[in-house]
């Protein structure tokens, strides 16, 4: 028979997964938007035949959109130009905030976007409010057969979560923001497919993050009663999840913000054996506000392992606005 995994990640292997992890050279701002006036965030970073791609979302006021850039040496971006746009209809009409799914997300993996049913996916946060996360957002997903082309991926017609759904959780039932989707062959959910989602409910005056499964990635089912990460203070958060596997743990990076111990928003990590229960680490942050670009916040993670260098990209707020800003693990020159 097959032995269990722990429920909880030993102390001193957290540490060690700390310190393959770690990124702390603070390499600086790798892209902003050229008009002053938008903020670009949340960063998805894939690999393509050879050339490395980033999903974005830009904010101008309205709403978000998603956008594509491209790089030859994930330090230098150009963008090429939107993949999910404003719609004058539809319940994602003016909120349309997407990140890349089923990655191969192995710490020394390719860090492709895997095909299923010969599509490549992605979710998004979508809603019809204009404004900065305005109204009740929900979980959309869309595909495309080609995810280096900047055209307009296929969307459903319709919410994959919903907070209004009959089968909300206390946590989930007011509004639900970003997810990351990963590929589990091995079923330890009892699905193929995990969405790892940060959100808040009408009790929960605060932003968790949670979990659910799909076999199909149309129809999703929530997992547990309880979120997978939380702080349970008014006002906290625990989000923008992203999930690589190193040896035999999973690792979620994620970011706190407003926490009762700590001031701004700055970048954790957590680690499991079955995706389900999690240990949180308890030692200094990833990355926390320290320069210029990022001294507001430090925040909403998304972590490549590269030929030797931790490449750890994030949202930094500061005297840039919202930018894309690069921390590594070794000393990297401009």
């Amino acid at each position: 028979c097959s032995i269990r995994p722990p429920a909880v990640v030993t102390e001193s292997t957290m540490l060690e997964i700390y310190e393959k992890i770690k990124t702390p050279y603070k390499y600086g701002v790798v892209f902003s938007h050229p008009d002053s006036t938008k903020m670009i965030d949340s960063p998805s970073i894939f690999l393509w035949e050879n050339t490395w791609f980033m999903s974005y979302i830009v904010f101008d006021g309205r709403g978000y959109e998603t956008w594509l850039a491209r790089s030859e040496n994930l330090l230098e971006w150009s963008s090429l130009g939107r993949i999910l746009s404003f719609t004058d209809t539809g319940w994602d009409a003016n909120q349309k905030a997407g990140y890349i799914s089923l990655q191969d997300n192995r710490w020394e993996g390719s860090y492709a976007p895997q095909s299923f049913n010969g599509r490549y996916w992605m979710s998004y946060l979508g809603g019809s409010v204009k404004g900065y996360e305005a109204g009740q957002l929900g979980t959309g997903t869309a595909y495309t057969s080609d995810p280096s082309i900047p055209a307009e991926w296929y969307r459903e017609g319709h919410p994959v979560l919903s907070a209004s759904d009959s089968v909300a959780r206390w946590y989930d039932n007011k509004t639900i923001f970003k997810s990351s989707v990963i590929w589990d062959r091995k079923k330890l959910t009892g699905y193929p497919f995990v969405m790892y989602y940060n959100a808040s409910g009408d009790t929960a005056r605060y932003e968790s993050i949670a979990m659910a499964g799909s076999e199909d990635m149309i129809n999703w089912t929530r997992l547990g009663n309880q979120p997978v990460i939380s702080r349970y203070y008014p006002g906290s958060i625990c989000g923008d999840a992203q999930v690589l596997k190193i040896g035999k743990c999973y690792v979620m990076f994620y970011f706190g913000a407003f926490w009762p111990d700590r001031k701004g928003a700055f970048e954790r990590f957590a680690c499991s054996y079955d995706l389900q229960n999690w240990t949180d680490w308890q030692g200094p942050s990833l990355i926390e506000p320290s320069e210029g670009y990022d001294k507001t916040y430090a925040h909403k993670p998304f972590v490549i392992n590269w030929k030797g260098t931790v490449y750890h990209f994030y949202n930094a707020v500061g005297n840039q606005g919202r930018v894309i800003a690069l921390a590594t693990s070794k000393k990297l020159t401009h």
